[in-house]
Formats: C-alpha cells, sequence, structure tokens
C-alpha cells in the first residue's frame, strides 16, 4: 500500500512538471536549450569516435595479430620523432635472414616505402604512367616475397612476387586498386599490361583488394600504390636506406615471446651493451591499439568538457526555471502544507520536476545527436558511427543528474516556505 502510495507521488510529481512544460513552452525550450546542445554534442562526439575506432582497429587488424614491425622510429608514439630517433642508424636488410632463424618466428621479410609523410599519414611521390594515362602522387614500395604472408595482403586480381622475381630483379609490379583504375579506366584487364614507373615499364601481375581507411572518408592514400620488388626498389632508389623488417609470430599465444627474441636479436646486430636503451622501435598491432585507444580517450575527455559547459549553462537555467516555479506556486505550497504535506513531500516534488525538466532535455538531446549521426552515415556511408545504448544511457543519466545536482536548491527552498506566510502571498 505504500509502495503504491509512493508511486502515485511520483507520478503525480512528474504530471506536474510535464503540465508546467506545457504551460510555458517557449521558456522551458530556452531553459532546457543548454541541456539538449550538451547531451547532442556528448551523443553525436560519442558515436564518431565510435565510427573511428570501428575503421582504426579494422585497419591496424589487417597488419596481422601476430605480426611484429621493426623500425628505426617508433610509428606508435604521438608527436612528432626525437632528435635521438632520427640520428638511429638504419636498418640493415640482410638481418632478415637472422630473424627466420629465431624459434618463434615463422616468416620475415623486408619493405621500403618511398612516400613524403605529413605527420603519421603518407602521401605518394611518385608517377605511373600507361600512355596518356597518368597515376600521380603513387607511393611507391619495394617488398620482399614474404611480405604477402606477414601483412595478410588480399589481392583482387592476379599474384604477389615471388623469390624468382625477387632473386632475378624482375620488372613486375602489383597496383593499389586506385592506381589501377586510373590506368585502366574501362574495366580492362590490367595483368600483363605494362606501366611506366618513373621511366621504367613494369609488367603489372596484381592488383589489390581496397584497404581500409583508418581516417576520413574519402580515397585512402595506400590504395594509390605501385609494389615492386624488395630487390628492384633497391636498384631504383639506392639513395634512399630508411627500411622496415617485419616478422610473423608462429601465433599470437607466443607474439610477446617472438617480441623478446626479436629483441635480443636487433641488440646483437646493434652491438648494444646491456647498459644501453634501444635504438630501435619493436611494434604489434596491440602498440597501435593502445596509441590509437589513448587518443580517442583524450578526444572524447576534451568533447565531454566542450559539452559539460553547455551542461552548466542548461543546469543553471533549470534552477532559474525552479526558482521561478517555486515563487510562482507559494500559494499552493502552502495550502498543501495546511492539509498536512511535509517538508519531504514537497521536496520530492520539486526535485521531481527538476529531473523531469532535465530528462527531457536529455532526451531531446538524444534524438537531436542520433538524427546528426545518421545524416552523417547518409552522407558518408563507408564511416561506421553508431548510437550505442551505453551512450544514450549516459546522455540521460548525465541530464538526470544536472536536474538533480541543480534542482535541490530551489527543492529545498520550497519545503522550507514557512505555511503561514505561503497561504498569505499573492
Amino acid at each position: 500500500m505504500a509502495a503504491r502510495q509512493k508511486f502515485g507521488q511520483v507520478k503525480e510529481s512528474i504530471l506536474l512538471a510535464l503540465d508546467m512544460l506545457q504551460r510555458n513552452r517557449l521558456r522551458s525550450f530556452l531553459t532546457v536549450l543548454g541541456i539538449v546542445i550538451g547531451v547532442t554534442t556528448i551523443i553525436t562526439i560519442g558515436a564518431v569516435i565510435n565510427g573511428l575506432n570501428a575503421n582504426v582497429l579494422g585497419s591496424i587488424q589487417t597488419l596481422g595479430s601476430s605480426t611484429i614491425i621493426i623500425s628505426k622510429l617508433d610509428w606508435a608514439t604521438v608527436g612528432r620523432p626525437t632528435p635521438a630517433m632520427l640520428q638511429r642508424k638504419n636498418l640493415n636488410a640482410d638481418w632478415v635472414d637472422g630473424l627466420l632463424t629465431l624459434p618463434h618466428v615463422v616468416a620475415a621479410g623486408a619493405a621500403q616505402q618511398i612516400a613524403v609523410y605529413v605527420g603519421n599519414a603518407a602521401g605518394g611521390m611518385s608517377e605511373v604512367r600507361r600512355g596518356n594515362l597518368r597515376a600521380a602522387s603513387v607511393i611507391l614500395e619495394g617488398d620482399t616475397p614474404s611480405i604477402a604472408k606477414i601483412s595478410n595482403l588480399d589481392l583482387a586480381q592476379g599474384r604477389f612476387f615471388n623469390d624468382t622475381d625477387e632473386n632475378r630483379r624482375l620488372p613486375v609490379t602489383v597496383l593499389g586498386h586506385i592506381t589501377a583504375d586510373t590506368l585502366f579506366p574501362r574495366g580492362e584487364d590490367p595483368i600483363g599490361q605494362d606501366v611506366n614507373i618513373e621511366g621504367q615499364e613494369f609488367t603489372v601481375i596484381g592488383v589489390m583488394q581496397p584497404q581500409k581507411q583508418a581516417l576520413g572518408t574519402g580515397e585512402n592514400p595506400q590504395d594509390n600504390t605501385a609494389l615492386v620488388p624488395f630487390s628492384v626498389i633497391r636498384k631504383m632508389h639506392p639513395e634512399n636506406r630508411n627500411i622496415l623488417l617485419l616478422a610473423k609470430a608462429d601465433s599470437t599465444k607466443n607474439l610477446q615471446l617472438a617480441v623478446d627474441e626479436v629483441r635480443e636479436y636487433m641488440r646483437r646486430m646493434r652491438k648494444l651493451p646491456s647498459d644501453k636503451d634501444d635504438d630501435f622501435a619493436l611494434m604489434t598491432t596491440n602498440s597501435f591499439v593502445q596509441t590509437w585507444n589513448r587518443i580517442s580517450d583524450g578526444i572524447f575527455i576534451v568533447m565531454l568538457a566542450v559539452g559539460s559547459v553547455a551542461l552548466l549553462v542548461g543546469g543553471v537555467g533549470v534552477m532559474n526555471i525552479m526558482l521561478v516555479s517555486v515563487t510562482e506556486r507559494t500559494r499552493e505550497i502552502g495550502v498543501r502544507k495546511a492539509i498536512g504535506a511535509r517538508r519531504s513531500n514537497i521536496l520530492t516534488q520539486f526535485l521531481l520536476e527538476a529531473v523531469t525538466l532535465s530528462g527531457v532535455g536529455g532526451a531531446l538531446g538524444v534524438f537531436v545527436g542520433w538524427s546528426l549521426v545518421f545524416i552523417v552515415r547518409l552522407a558518408f556511408p563507408s564511416f561506421p558511427a553508431s548510437v550505442t545504448l551505453t551512450l544514450v544511457i549516459l546522455g540521460v543519466t548525465v541530464a538526470a543528474m544536472i536536474g538533480i545536482f541543480f534542482g535541490v536548491y530551489p527543492a529545498w527552498k520550497a519545503a522550507r516556505l514557512n505555511p503561514v506566510e505561503a497561504l498569505r502571498y499573492e
């Protein structure tokens, strides 16, 4: 019986709050506008970060969960390389043979990329021609045959390099799908056709599948590529000695063992004493995932702070409207107290009204945020932005907490009114 009575009081308070919203629509809208903006910001940014996470993590996973990248510089760090990193010696491609002797390494290879880097993004600087057709800003990359196995490269057509191509320095190439579409625009079969790369003739032996793009929704620069055998790019660009070594662990379970073996081997090759730090970087998919998580968490915190400003403004608006409501309903409060209402009843009523007001703002914010995300999905179908249940719960909960925090004082003020003075109020 008591529970039913309590439920009836809560229901009555919510209906009163909704009635107040209905009677003062413009004032109520302006009151909750800050909350709507704040919750919309949280929902939208959260959904965009969900989409970025899906893209970035999907792109990282294409490297393979058991792949180890050995580099002169650490790609998994945020910011520019330090002067000490830039002064490190380049890696030696001959160390691939030594990596293959390690107990938990099943494949190893070398890669060299001719590209210009802006931050951590690569843009091509080579040109590939076929007759009058030209593919500009192509990333030229040299790979050993084992790279296809290590990096899980998927081909749409043809094949990847083999040991014969590598040992004989054969002029063959595997094109990215954007490069192939540019040079063979009318559905022509590129396999077996010749293209000109930096003034040299190459035979196309394969075309890669589109690569997943970590950030953005336009063309992926990694699809505008021309891959050639590693021995060929060493001959084309002897001046460029900045190479990568890649190794593949025999299983994900033994990845850390493989990393330790590779680190020990690299330190021997570098002749580093035990008291010296590594002058090379070892990276796995976990390294990139951890770095991205730090970046995305930072983005979300910043945007949450921006949204909090709007929520703070909305909270002040809720407090203001509730104080006005207390003043307008002073006589009503006096009548309720005169017929037996307790302070707790008045406090609960006005607190529930504040929470309802904020909750309506939160619900509107969720709807507007979802609508914006829906528009983004329509404009960029490949971008997997999504509003999760967690985001919805977070938005509504934050709005309700704003109502409680900023509604306490007006509710306390209403509960403390003297019933005699309240009845005299005009």
